[in-house]
């Protein structure tokens, strides 16, 4: 303990998360075989060495640390969900776009409706909460989305779902947010829009265009070619480029620049794309990990039972009733049965993307920011231990229904 009291913050944090990738690592064969996921044992790492418990990592949410983190992993995880609208997304738009236009909002208002009723926050508070809580989080249901057995239009639709409904659910977030910091006054939707959000695509869409011409698509002209993993970080540098320019005044929203920018270099250089992907893994899985920890690190007893029974209520409303409900009802009428649609409302996580907005907002300066990030907490912990404990069950009950319908005489149950 004498060590760790002479070291800095940031070292004692590099030694948590080093020795934890490496236990992760160790652990990831046990955790598929269990009901614990991954993402689970790492947010119970970090609550562990939080304030809240051995005091080992210390972070506050309200310092630049903590938000240049959370704003660095938001980059990453909506460039890599940007460069997902590719031509399997055109193949599989019909699913997947039901439920973005009407799940989605569906979705939201139940859950700002149940939030109305059990908790007793304002309608702004709540709709900021809906919000926050509307993304999916594939990594949770990794099982469900990396299964081959599971018939292809669950697993696409799900996973492009959840990489889509990052972007889409910023603007309200933003919007949601800035309603609520004092001095702010009334926000002017028009002008958030043309400002905020205009700013944000127009930015995008320039850096996104202007990098897929830039690079060249042929390296005859060069002596040795330009490596593969030089040109995913290149596209990884766009998407800095893309915030950067986004932020500068007239100060437009440089994540939905992020967003927009790997939509138009993944539609116009599958190739840059396919690069990105192939080295990007390792990146995007630390950085999801690191921000399980952060998250973890915030989180208290007290503060997670400071709403008490109402709290959990608005988490089973959120996770049991308002998505499987709404995903339900978009895709009726549609070739989906019922069973495979309350499946795929099921497996509607809240993870990474709902934790990052949270820390978001958390630094900003809102009087219940505290208490809608707690709220936001209790949501993605049951979303961690219910999803992670049935995507794989899950996968195998779906993938067995698939098979007996394309093979009536195969039997079992």
């Amino acid at each position: 303990m004498l060590a760790l009291a002479t070291a800095t913050s940031f070292e004692v944090s590099l030694l948590a998360l080093g020795g934890l990738l490496m236990v992760g690592a160790l652990a990831s064969g046990l955790a598929h075989r269990s009901l614990l996921s991954l993402a689970a044992l790492f947010v119970l790492a970090g609550f562990l060495l939080g304030e809240g418990t051995s005091g080992v990592l210390h972070f506050d949410a309200h310092e630049e640390f903590v938000r240049d983190v959370a704003t660095a992993a938001l980059i990453v995880i909506l460039f890599r969900d940007g460069l997902e609208v590719d031509e399997e997304a055109l193949a599989h738009w019909h699913l997947p776009l039901r439920n973005i236009a009407l799940a989605m909002p569906l979705t939201a208002v139940i859950a700002a409706a149940g939030a109305r009723a059990l908790l007793g926050l304002p309608w702004t508070e709540c709709l900021l909460l809906a919000a926050l809580l509307a993304p999916t989080d594939p990594v949770l249901s990794s099982g469900v989305v990396t299964d081959r057995r599971v018939p292809g239009l669950i697993r696409h639709s799900l996973n492009l779902e959840s990489g889509l409904n990052d972007g889409l659910a910023l603007p309200l977030v933003l919007v949601f947010a800035a309603q609520l910091i004092p001095g702010a006054g009334h926000v002017d939707w028009w002008r958030f829009l043309l400002e905020d959000v205009g700013i944000g695509l127009a930015a995008g869409l320039l850096v996104g265009f202007a990098a897929s011409l830039i690079m060249p698509r042929h390296e005859r002209s060069l002596q040795d070619g330009i490596p593969g993993h030089q040109k995913a970080l290149y596209a990884l540098g766009a998407a800095f480029v893309a915030y950067g320019i986004a932020v500068l005044p007239p100060h437009g929203n440089g994540l939905i620049a992020v967003y927009v920018a790997a939509i138009t270099l993944g539609i116009r250089r599958p190739d840059l794309r396919a690069y990105f992907e192939g080295q990007s893994e390792n990146i995007v899985e630390v950085v999801k990990l690191g921000i399980f920890v952060v998250f973890g690190s915030l989180l208290t007893v007290h503060n997670l039972l400071a709403d008490g029974w109402a709290a959990v209520a608005f988490a089973a409303v959120v996770l049991v009733i308002a998505r499987p409900v709404a995903v339900f009802a978009a895709l009726t009428r549609t070739d989906t049965d019922p069973p495979t649609r309350l499946f795929m409302g099921w497996f509607g996580p809240k993870g990474v993307s709902s934790i990052a907005f949270a820390v978001f907002v958390l630094g900003e300066q809102i009087s219940a920011a505290e208490r809608i990030f707690n709220l936001v907490a209790v949501t993605v912990v049951c979303s961690i231990v219910l999803h992670g404990a049935t995507d794989t069950a899950g996968a195998q009950w779906i993938a067995r229904r698939s098979e007996r319908a394309r093979d009536p005489d195969a039997g079992g149950s």
